[in-house]
C-alpha cells in the first residue's frame, strides 16, 4: 500500500507542476499579445491600427490605457481611427472615474476635531 501512495503522490506533484508551468506560459503569451497589440496602434498599416484599437476596446479602462489613447489620438493621421479612439477614451475615462470615485459623506473629514 505504501508503494501505491508514493506513486500517486509523485503523479500528483508532477501533474501540479505541469499545470503550473502551462499556466505560467499561457500568462506570458497573453501579456506578450497585449503588448504587441498596443504597439500595433502605431503601426504603418491602418488595418493593423484598427485591429489594435478593437483589441484595446475589450480591455478595462485604466490610467495607462487612457494615456496610450491620448498619445494615439495626437499621432493618428486618419480621422475615422481618431474618432474611434476618442470614443474609447471617453468610455474608458468614465469607467476609471466611476471606479475611483470617493463616496460623498454628510460631514467633512475631521469635522469633530477642534483647532
Amino acid at each position: 500500500m505504501e508503494g501505491d501512495t508514493k506513486r500517486w503522490l509523485k503523479i500528483t506533484v508532477i501533474t501540479a507542476g505541469a499545470v503550473g508551468l502551462a499556466g505560467t506560459v499561457a500568462a506570458l503569451l497573453v501579456r506578450d499579445q497585449i503588448q504587441r497589440r498596443q504597439r500595433d496602434l502605431f503601426h504603418p498599416s491602418a488595418l493593423r491600427r484598427m485591429a489594435a484599437l478593437e483589441h484595446v476596446s475589450r480591455q478595462k479602462g485604466s490610467v495607462d490605457t487612457l494615456n496610450l489613447l491620448r498619445d494615439y489620438i495626437a499621432w493618428e493621421p486618419r480621422r475615422l481611427l481618431r474618432n474611434r479612439a476618442r470614443a474609447l477614451l471617453e468610455r474608458m475615462g468614465e469607467e476609471v472615474t466611476e471606479n475611483h470615485r470617493i463616496p460623498a459623506t454628510s460631514a467633512p473629514p475631521y469635522s469633530d476635531m477642534t483647532p
